[in-house]
């Protein structure tokens, strides 16, 4: 039986990196040693590291001006970091947050520990669009309702919110907001290298690797270089961006091994034909699944359809007593690790780069049988 794997994080990977990965474990191109063994700053490690760097540069064409970081700690950690690199970027020491589900949300809470900050729109309530009512963190206010502040050092966006599955496909014109020097710091974690983005667009990104990168354990921060230098005093030194990116993300001793394998998965998407290829199989994998919860009322997406995610895609059942029987049978199914969030419970498939359309396929041929048996 084949399994699918539809985990929201850790996730599936490309079975091509892991079958290197295996290849490679005893001994790195020859060296003797596997790559959990090298010395951070030895030659071998330090051709991985520039290598995988490079790459990532490559795929999203990010120019010299913005230092490209491998960090630990997680897109979580990241949410105290931000502040603590970025706040002093700007005199008045204030950020602005666009709270737009669980995850901003929680960052926005973290960025209140070390400053002033401002929520600039959310969607904790509902709203009738287009003459359908839709729920609490199923839509996005439209950007000119957005009260930015223009003194603010940073505006914070998840542009791809796991839990809920809202994505944001367009970025805010801040000039249009009357905030053309407020730079856009993105948690971009759940949808990263899911397609082509321009990174001169923003001011940093961070992305935990555990969705499309990689394994957990290291974290992809991008930072235009004119914002680095201004850290609190308090920031440890090993998580200072102007530290670790001066030293090509060893400064101390970095995530050695998940960055080697976040570097085989970016060999494997620019074999694969870059972010372009990529997106066009995304886009492929989401109409097929959405068109599927679409033509039946037996299962519902909640979701705004303009702000609908890719990678993440929540459903209930139209009689939700029937959700641990769906969880049951589709684990029978080779289906694996379709229960929702804790906080939200429902079914939640996360369609991932590495995830093929034969498992979307599998999983809706499922959902059409189970709805018959059931329904």
């Amino acid at each position: 039986m084949t399994i699918w794997n539809f985990s929201a994080g850790p996730s599936k990977l490309p079975t091509e990196v892991l079958e290197t990965a295996a290849a490679e474990m005893m001994d790195w191109h020859g060296c003797g040693i596997s790559v959990m063994e090298m010395s951070h700053r030895g030659a071998e490690f330090t051709q991985i590291c520039n290598e995988a760097e490079e790459d990532l540069r490559t795929l999203l064409s990010i120019p010299d001006d913005y230092a490209v970081m491998f960090m630990q700690g997680g897109a979580t950690a990241q949410n105290a970091l931000l502040p603590m690199n970025l706040l002093y970027s700007r005199p008045a020491h204030t950020a602005d947050y666009a709270v737009l589900g669980t995850w901003s949300n929680k960052t926005y809470k973290e960025g209140l520990r070390y400053g002033q900050g401002n929520i600039v729109a959310n969607n904790a309530q509902e709203r009738e669009i287009d003459g359908k009512v839709y729920g609490a963190k199923c839509w996005v206010p439209a950007f000119n309702e957005w009260k930015v502040n223009p003194d603010a050092s940073y505006l914070h966006l998840c542009t791809n919110e796991t839990i809920d599955g809202i994505e944001l496909h367009e970025l805010p014109d801040m000039t249009a907001l009357g905030a053309s020097e407020v730079p856009l710091a993105l948690d971009m974690s759940s949808h990263f290298l899911s397609r082509p983005f321009d990174v001169t667009k923003t001011g940093m990104i961070y992305a935990g690797a555990q969705k499309n990168a990689g394994p957990a354990g290291v974290t992809v921060v991008i930072v235009k270089r004119d914002l680095l230098g201004h850290s609190m005093p308090s920031c440890p030194s090993a998580f200072d961006y102007a530290n670790v990116a001066a030293e090509r993300s060893r400064f101390n001793t970095p995530p050695c091994y998940p960055i080697y394998m976040c570097g085989l998965v970016f060999k494997w998407l620019l074999k694969q034909g870059g972010l372009a290829t990529i997106e066009e199989k995304n886009k492929e994998k989401a109409d097929y699944l959405y068109t599927a919860l679409d033509a039946s009322a037996f299962y519902i997406n909640k979701i705004h359809p303009t702000y609908r995610s890719r990678m993440n895609v929540p459903f209930v059942l139209a009689d939700e007593g029937l959700t641990n029987t769906f969880l049951q049978e589709a684990k029978q199914a080779g289906l694996f690790n379709l229960k929702g969030h804790k906080s939200v419970g429902g079914i939640r498939a996360s369609i991932y780069n590495a995830m093929p359309i034969e498992g979307v396929k599998a999983l809706v041929d499922f959902m059409k049988e189970f709805e018959r048996t059931h329904g």
